[in-house]
């Protein structure tokens, strides 16, 4: 299948005209279309300042303070076996 990319921007009343496709006239073709990648990157960076933020309240409960590195490394093990039947 071939592929066309191309960036163009949404008019105002929310649609999108894209000229000089190098498909015949009739041909099927597929439309997907994907926001811009600086919005989502943006997100991304939202998403992993709240996982982090996340991660250092959960560490800073008592119970992840009495936990050891054996009962981690089994808990890792046995999730791991039960994945794998």
């Amino acid at each position: 299948m071939e592929t066309y990319r191309l960036r163009t921007t949404v008019a105002e009343d929310g649609k999108l005209s894209i000229k000089g496709l190098p498909f015949r006239a009739g041909e099927q073709v597929e439309v997907i279309v994907r926001g811009g990648k600086k919005k989502a990157a943006r997100s991304r960076k939202a998403i992993a300042k709240d996982l982090k933020s996340l991660f250092k309240e959960i560490q800073s409960l008592p119970q992840a303070k009495t936990i050891t590195e054996e009962e981690i490394a089994s808990e890792i093990t046995a999730y791991s076996k039960s994945k794998k039947k």
